[in-house]
C-alpha cells in the first residue's frame, strides 16, 4: 500500500491542477481526486503501464462528470459567478496553501481571469484546452483520457484555443508591474485615496464580485473607472474597520493579489487585470464557501 500511496501522491499536484483549472473549484477539485485515489487503489496495477497518463485520464473524467453538475449549479448562483482563488505563495506567519506542492505546481498557470473564460468553454473543450494549452500533454495522450480521435482533439483544441484569445482579457504586465500596481491599489484603498484609485483604472475598468448570495457583493458588474472606485473604496472603508483584520498581496493563481482575514479566516481575495500600466478588470470574491483556497492550515 505503501508503494500505491507513494506512486499516487507524486503525481497529486498535477492531479489537483487538472482538476481545478477544468472545474474552477476546490473542492470539487479536491473530491475529483480523492476519487482518483480510490479508483488507483482499486485498480489492477500491473496492467497500468504509465501511472501519470492513466491518473490524468482518470482524473480528466471525474472532474469532466462533476462539469454538468457544477453549470446546474451556476444557473441558480446568485449574482455573477467567479473561480474560487487559491493561494500559490506561503504567507509568513499565518496562511498557508492549502498544499504546498500544489502552490508549486499552479504557480504558472492560468490566472482567475482565464478561468472565468474557460467557463464559456464546452465541457471537452475546457479539457482539451487545460491538458494541451496549459500541460502540454501530447495530443494522442488527450485523446486517450476523453476517448477521442486524435483528429477529432486536434480540431476542439483549435477553436478552443481561437475562442479563449478572442475572449481573454488582454495581460502585458509582468510580475513585478502586476505586483507594484497592486500595492498601490491597496495603498490607495487604505488610505481612502480616490484620486489614486481613479489614476490606476482604466477608464473602462469593471468591478465584478462573487459574494453569492451569502454576503454583500454587487450583483452585476460594476463598470467604468469611477464607480469601480468608490465600490472598491465603500468595500475598503467597512473591511480596514474590523478588528482582527490582515491584509496582504501574496500570490493568487500566480498573480499578485490582495486577500485579507480576519483572525485568520480568510475574508476575500481581490486580483486585478493590468495592462498599458492600468487595471482594467477588479475581480472579487467574498463567498466564504469559495474562500476554502485561503485557509489557514487547510489540508490539501
Amino acid at each position: 500500500m505503501t508503494d500505491v500511496l507513494g506512486v499516487f501522491d507524486r503525481h497529486r499536484p498535477l492531479l489537483f491542477s487538472v482538476a481545478y483549472q477544468m472545474l474552477g473549484s476546490v473542492a470539487d477539485a479536491e473530491d475529483a481526486v480523492q476519487d482518483a485515489w480510490l479508483r488507483w487503489s482499486a485498480a489492477d496495477r500491473d496492467d497500468v503501464a504509465d501511472p501519470r497518463a492513466y491518473l490524468v485520464r482518470v482524473t480528466t473524467r471525474l472532474a469532466l462528470d462533476r462539469l454538468d453538475s457544477a453549470r446546474a449549479r451556476r444557473e441558480s448562483y446568485v449574482g455573477p459567478w467567479l473561480p474560487e482563488p487559491l493561494l500559490t505563495q506561503p504567507v509568513t506567519a499565518g496562511p498557508e496553501p492549502a498544499d504546498p506542492t500544489t502552490a508549486a505546481e499552479l504557480g504558472e498557470q492560468v490566472s482567475l481571469a482565464l478561468l472565468v473564460v474557460l467557463e464559456t468553454l464546452s465541457p471537452a473543450e475546457r479539457a482539451v484546452f487545460v491538458l494541451r494549452e496549459v500541460f502540454g500533454l501530447p495530443v494522442a495522450e488527450v485523446a486517450t483520457a476523453l476517448g477521442r480521435s486524435e483528429a477529432a482533439v486536434r480540431q476542439m483544441a483549435h477553436r478552443a484555443r481561437e475562442h479563449v484569445q478572442a475572449r481573454r482579457p488582454r495581460f502585458d504586465a509582468d510580475r513585478r508591474e502586476q505586483r507594484e500596481i497592486t500595492e498601490r491599489f491597496l495603498a490607495a484603498c487604505a488610505g481612502g485615496d480616490m484620486a489614486a484609485l481613479l489614476s490606476a483604472l482604466a477608464p473602462d475598468a469593471v468591478l465584478i464580485s462573487d459574494g453569492g448570495g451569502k454576503v454583500s457583493a454587487a450583483l452585476r458588474p460594476i463598470l467604468g473607472a469611477d464607480k469601480v472606485a468608490r465600490f472598491t473604496l465603500g468595500i475598503a472603508t467597512q473591511g480596514f474597520a474590523l478588528p482582527g483584520l490582515r491584509v496582504e498581496v501574496v500570490d493568487v493563481n500566480g498573480a499578485a493579489a490582495v486577500v485579507a482575514w480576519v483572525d485568520g479566516e480568510p475574508l476575500m481575495s481581490m486580483s486585478l487585470v493590468v495592462a498599458d500600466g492600468r487595471v482594467e478588470q477588479v475581480l472579487v470574491v467574498r463567498n466564504p464557501d469559495k474562500l476554502a483556497g485561503l485557509s489557514v492550515g487547510s489540508a490539501g
